[in-house]
């Protein structure tokens, strides 16, 4: 070859290399582009489900049919083989926030950094009422919706346990394909160890003989109060009661054995009407419990305030706070303040209603 020919193919392959490298700097800046740019077409709250299966192929389609079209496949592979998420995509579900971008989102599939839920069980909730808030949570597998408060106990692993008072208030985290009966295990388990660390910090001269008398007298005190700090002092009130034989007289436990016949408001009939639950009724502690108690009321009931006091009543100021009183005199006149707060308050909301009417009227 001509020491021209070998110039011109010199030339040639130096005009290829420069092509080429064009090339490269263009699908390496596209690949970028791709790999960090925040996927188009996202509402707040989106998520793709990973299901036990699925390709990158299967999952780059329900990109596009969640109305994610950028990048090809042959982009998506390139970055699941470089993030090493290729052939390990976890299963579950994952945000599709807006300003998600393919790493972000093949990072967190190939680390199973899944979306996670809350379910909260409230203080005081009742068993029907936390069985309505768990049917209510369309995220979580419905496995117990035809089950019966025994066959649920029994699918739990705890075959005639009554459910009341049986699962801890506090929020559980789940994820997709949990069931509502994976909730309740976990608050079972969560409520027995709270029982049984209360149980163990009880006081030496307590009452109480087992931890199942332990939850039902929490129960009742999670229900009577919702001020903290009153907690102790009603469960060293109710101690005291039992110590004497004197009955708890306690109108929650009414109102649990009135069950769904309860309207609203707790009549005198009511309270002389005999049930399992009715305290004014019955000495000594109800059943079972009648809701389920929160860590505090169980260590309230553990650790209760001393003192003289058998009495309390409502203040009547919408606080949500008590009088209380050691002796049934205190206690009545206790009883005149709040009913002269009530009717003063009743009094204060005709006002309000007539005022209303008549501006309507006019």
């Amino acid at each position: 070859m001509s020491r021209k020919s070998g110039r011109r193919l010199g030339g040639f392959l130096f005009v290829l290399l420069l092509i080429a490298a064009g090339v490269g700097a263009y699908l390496w800046h596209r690949y970028t582009s791709f790999a960090d740019a925040p996927l188009a077409g996202l509402e707040p709250g989106e998520s793709l489900v990973v299901e036990r299966g699925d390709s990158l192929p299967s999952v780059v389609r329900k990109l596009r049919e969640a109305g994610v079209h950028q990048g090809d496949l042959i982009e998506w592979r390139a970055l699941a083989r470089q993030l090493g998420a290729a052939g390990k995509l976890q299963v579950g579900e994952y945000a599709l926030e807006p300003g998600t971008s393919p790493r972000d989102l093949l990072t967190a599939m190939r680390d199973g950094k899944v979306v996670r839920r809350r379910f909260t069980i409230v203080e005081g909730w009742n068993i029907r009422e936390l069985r309505a808030a768990l049917a209510r949570t369309k995220e979580l597998e419905q496995e117990t919706a035809g089950l019966d408060d025994a066959a649920l106990m029994k699918a739990l692993g705890h075959p005639g346990q009554h459910p009341e008072g049986r699962f801890l208030p506090e929020t559980y985290l789940f994820t997709r394909g949990d069931s509502d009966l994976d909730v309740l295990r976990r608050a079972h388990e969560s409520m027995e160890k709270a029982l049984a660390a209360a149980w163990e910090r009880r006081v030496p001269d307590s009452v109480l003989n087992t931890p199942e008398e332990m939850l039902i007298l929490a129960s009742i005190v999670e229900k009577e109060t919702g001020i903290a700090e009153e907690r102790p002092r009603i469960a060293g009130l109710f101690e005291r009661r039992l110590k004497i034989g004197m009955r708890l007289q306690t109108d929650p436990t009414v109102i649990y054995g009135l069950g769904t016949s309860y309207a609203g408001n707790i009549r005198k009939a009511d309270l002389t009407s005999d049930t399992p639950y009715n305290t004014y009724t019955r000495a000594g502690l109800p059943p079972t419990p009648i809701a389920m108690p929160g860590a505090d009321a169980l260590q309230a009931v553990a650790r209760p305030q001393r003192g003289e006091e058998l009495y309390f009543v409502a203040v009547g100021d919408g606080s949500g706070r008590h009088l209380f009183a050691r002796t049934l005199a205190e206690h009545e006149a206790n009883v005149q303040r709040y009913l002269a707060k009530y009717r003063q308050a009743r009094a204060a909301e005709r006002a309000i209603e007539s005022g209303a009417k008549t501006q309507e009227r006019q």
